[in-house]
């Protein structure tokens, strides 16, 4: 053959071969245009699990997709013009909500992607190239290898990227519970055990969650402000809200957070997703900056049930490292959680609605359209076979089994609560005879206290709780520069924005109060866990009850530094807190959203009082709790399951979809 005149001489064989490449080289990358890209939006771990194994995505990928999405939405949230502890001033539609303080990500990493070095994972470790310390990128890959070599996936958890909330331990993270504190080494030493747990079935971190400094508030002084996605303007949920709104938004596929009041139901609620807070000695709480030493519970957040199962299937269970959960021992079930997700009738199943957290005649009306829409969802539990124990508006599902067994079982609190009863001399030795009233009271001859109701037994505060459990952790971590919470208070920095009556607090002070403490005594607690779980459990059994349920709170989220519904007849404006925090697992479900709210400003002509402005449209999210014994929680996961699957109120925030 000639080409320009010259002789060519062709190997039509190897043109064959190269055209044919070239042809397939087209073909594949067409079909790699056509490929969908994995919505990593909304997935659940089945979800992900199934995009590995098909080898749609690698683990890298997934890491990678949620990065962009923190890049994307993780900024600040209000305007700080003094800087991050200074004065915060909410922006409306922010498209920021700045739910991640730490990036799991070495420092060339974070970098290259932009991230500032605030996010990094510690502030006392610049270098931070510890071989042994592998960030979420360096662990996916790893987790590839392991995929490609074996085809199996590494573990029950591998998909699952968390965020985990700053008052647990990450020894490749920095851990001070939201503190500005100059540790000699902000890393922890060790994770926390549900950590351990968690990454060894495969689960990667991606970052430590905001939280509202040492378990209260929205804001930290580390990590700022945070805000909920969908209002940027109001609170994602005091403590873990951090945890909740990544979630939320997305930028995770889990997070796990803490409750010691509501502090997992609350952001739960606020964040339409699920939150459980588990019996309080299922999980461990081993390598925790602890708020309460009998009140603080281990909890996944996730945007469905079937996830929070899976999550509390490889966490639950005895460690030698926390006591409580030798009460753990022979309680868990034979079945994995998991399988309870499966249920979708709630045939045989008894439910008590608790009408005593939903009488509009005792609250407000900021607490009105909340209560009505989980009146509606209980109708759906009975479409769905449930038999439901409901005492009707302003019944009350425990009150008889209050006046009845409070007398013995609540017996030097409810005595101390009313000394024109009950008189003592200055010494607190009784001036009669207090049996026989007690007795009275029990079977009914004599009027019991009319206060005294499912909603405010258990006022009695504990002393030195707080300071004690602090310490306790401190001492374990040991700290070269951080000993105690005396120096906690002396060496901290923090937010001077300090607003009472908000999620504003004042942290420093909080620390003094703990300090002042010279004696530790949780007898009132103790006796106070003690009723509670009698009362409940006895009401229950006498009914018939597998569980029970009510709003998880009455309450929206409100504005962010505003003032907060006043605390009326024991409903906070956080979310219903006595039981759960006496030892009862509760999970919390999206039940749908409102049409309008009430909120609160400071009333100009009295500086300590508030006034209600509203109604004001507004579609935030409401939550409905289901509550049950201790080690319930199968019970409860079918019920949380069935309900879901019916009801679908799961919807993710607008402004923070799908990046294109």
């Amino acid at each position: 053959m000639k080409m320009f005149g010259v002789a060519v001489k062709i190997n039509w064989v190897s043109t064959a071969v190269f055209i044919v490449g070239v042809l397939m080289l087209i073909t594949l990358n067409a079909q790699a245009a056509a490929k969908p890209k994995f919505q990593v939006e909304e997935a659940t771990l089945e979800q992900i699990q199934k995009a590995l194994l098909k080898k749609q995505i690698t683990t890298v990928d997934l890491v990678n997709l949620y990065l962009e999405r923190v890049k994307a939405y993780n900024g600040q949230c209000v305007k700080q013009s003094e800087g991050l502890l200074g004065p915060a001033t909410t922006i409306a539609n922010a498209g920021q909500i700045n739910a991640l303080a730490t990036l799991n990500l070495r420092p060339a990493t974070r970098e290259a992607w932009g991230f500032d070095a605030h996010k990094a994972r510690s502030m006392t470790d610049l270098a931070d190239n510890d071989p042994t310390m592998l960030d979420a990128l360096e662990i996916a890959a790893n987790q590839d290898k392991q995929l490609a070599k074996t085809g199996k996936l590494v573990g029950p958890m591998h998909g699952m990227i968390l965020a985990v909330k700053d008052q647990f331990d990450t020894r490749t993270m920095r851990t001070t519970s939201g503190a500005d504190a100059p540790y000699a080494n902000d890393r922890p030493p060790a994770d926390s055990t549900f950590v351990t747990k968690l990454e060894a079935a495969g689960a990667i971190t991606l970052g430590k969650a905001n939280m509202g400094e040492y378990a209260s508030g929205d804001r930290s002084s580390f990590g700022g402000v945070f805000c909920n996605p969908y209002d940027t303007e109001r609170s994602p949920g005091r403590s873990s809200g951090g945890s909740a709104s990544a979630v939320a938004a997305n930028l995770v596929t889990c997070a796990i957070g803490e409750e010691s009041g509501p502090s997992v139901r609350n952001p739960a609620k606020n964040n339409n997703v699920v939150g459980f807070a588990p019996t309080q000695e299922l999980v461990s709480r081993a390598g925790m900056i602890r708020a309460s030493a009998i009140n603080d519970r281990v909890g996944p957040l996730c945007r469905t049930v079937q996830d929070v199962a899976k999550i509390l299937d490889v966490i639950a269970g005895y460690d030698p490292k926390d006591e409580l959960t030798a009460f753990a021992v022979d309680r868990l079930p034979a079945q994995k959680y998991q399988t309870f997700t499966a249920e979708r009738s709630l045939q045989g199943i008894r439910i008590g609605v608790v009408r005593e957290f939903m009488n509009r005649e005792l609250f407000s009306k900021a607490d009105e359209e909340s209560i009505a829409i989980v009146e509606h969802e209980v109708e759906m539990l009975k479409k769905l076979g449930a038999t439901i124990v409901d005492p009707g508006p302003g019944g009350a599902l425990f009150q008889g089994c209050v006046q009845r067994y409070a007398p013995i079982a609540y017996n030097s609190a409810l005595v101390s609560q009313f000394p024109d009863q009950f008189p003592v001399d200055a010494k607190g030795k009784p001036t009669t005879d207090h049996i026989p009233l007690l007795l009275n009271m029990a079977d009914g001859s004599a009027l019991f206290p009319a206060s005294i109701t499912i909603r405010s037994l258990g006022v009695e505060p504990s002393i030195g709780e707080g300071r004690y459990v602090l310490d306790a952790y401190l001492r374990e971590r040991g700290d070269t520069n951080i000993k105690t919470t005396e120096d906690l208070i002396k060496k901290s920095t923090f937010y001077s924005d300090i607003r009472p009556g908000t999620g504003y607090s004042d942290k420093k002070a909080g620390l003094q109060t703990k300090f002042d403490d010279k004696t530790l005594d949780m007898s009132n607690r103790m006796q106070t866990r003690f009723a509670l779980q009698q009362i409940v459990m006895q009401c229950m059994a006498q009914q018939n009850l597998q569980a029970v349920t009510y709003p998880t709170g009455n309450v929206p989220a409100p504005k962010l530094g505003a003032p907060v519904e006043p605390t009326v007849n024991g409903r906070s404006a956080l979310a219903w807190t006595l039981l759960g925090a006496n030892g009862f697992p509760t999970i919390s479900v999206p039940a749908g959203f409102t049409t309008e709210v009430y909120d609160r400003i400071p009333d100009p002509k009295s500086p300590k009082s508030t006034i209600m402005v509203g109604p004001i449209k507004a579609q935030l999210p409401v939550n409905i709790d289901f509550l049950g014994r201790p080690f319930a929680e199968p019970m409860l996961l079918k019920i949380a399951a069935a309900y879901e699957a019916a009801s679908k109120h799961r919807k993710a925030p607008e402004g923070f979809g799908e990046l294109h």
